[in-house]
């Protein structure tokens, strides 16, 4: 691996908290998608020779991660006319704190684990663990429904990094299935988005409550 990968994952892991400490949606977005340009360069970094399979898997998560689905989320953003979360239901300094409670049970659940010798000692796989607690933290505490997009979108980078720790044996099908499953929910969350506002001329979730018989 480069010795570029354990700075582009501290990045990573300072946009996480960036991310659960802002209630502004479209600074949300942005991070969202500096995340994703760092996983593509991460992705080459960790690949080290470009060769084909390193280029097309780099191309494509800097693509839909950097600049389709945040493009769409922004639009979305427009759209609706949304500027903030509003009284989540976790505040933002008690999220900030279990982000940095999960960054540091990840970190060290991390040295329980039986990796490879050319992984330990990296911050790849608790960097990894750390970026899905952090999309799990935004997509139960968050009423909007597009910071919950952007909790899935953090939430699968983490799954995405967790794969790049097997990037010699995954098969290509596997990694770029992951990136064709992060975009098909994004847009079936984005029908979702719009048949709730629709519904409620609110993006807020908690309205979803009244949908009961």
């Amino acid at each position: 691996m480069s010795n570029a990968v354990d700075p582009l994952l501290v990045l990573i892991l300072v946009v996480n908290f960036f991310a659960v400490g802002t209630s502004r949606l479209r600074a949300l977005i942005t991070a969202s998608a500096a995340q994703g340009l760092l996983i593509g360069a991460l992705t080459a970094a960790i690949h080290g020779n470009i060769y084909v399979r390193g280029l097309l898997i780099t191309v494509g998560a800097i693509v839909l991660k950097g600049i389709v689905i945040p493009s769409m989320l922004e639009r979305a953003t427009r759209d609706l006319a949304v500027r903030r979360e509003i009284e989540p239901f976790i505040g933002y300094g008690a999220s900030l704190l279990l982000c940095a409670v999960g960054t540091g049970l990840s970190l060290l659940f991390a040295r329980t684990l039986p990796l490879a010798p050319e992984h330990q000692g990296s911050l790849l796989v608790p960097a990894a663990l750390a970026t899905v607690l952090t999309g799990f933290i935004l997509l139960t505490s968050r009423r909007k429904a597009i910071t919950q997009v952007v909790g899935y979108l953090i939430l699968e980078n983490g799954v995405f990094i967790m794969g790049l720790t097997l990037v010699n044996v995954m098969p290509f099908l596997v990694e770029t299935g992951v990136l064709l499953d992060l975009f098909v929910g994004v847009f079936v969350m984005g029908i979702m988005i719009h048949h709730i506002n629709r519904e409620f001329a609110s993006i807020d979730t908690g309205h979803l409550s009244k949908l009961k018989d």
